[in-house]
């Protein structure tokens, strides 16, 4: 019984290691996906600067 006991206690240990894993990577994908949609925010909050900078310099052309 001794050999019996240490499979089990083997097998239990890989289902919860696997458990534990797959819990892993399923909270770095939702970071993934979290970090794809702060990147595409500050992509479009770079545009609006460039373009309001633009717009700016425009602005003082015309006016000199």
């Amino acid at each position: 019984m001794g050999i019996t006991n240490k499979v089990r206690a083997a097998l239990t240990a890989m289902v919860k290691l696997e458990d534990k894993v797959t819990r892993r990577a399923e909270a770095l994908k939702a970071q993934q996906i979290k970090i794809e949609q702060l990147t595409a925010r500050v992509i479009r909050l770079e545009t609006q600067f460039e373009l309001l900078i633009g717009a700016a310099v425009l602005r003082k052309l015309k006016s000199d």
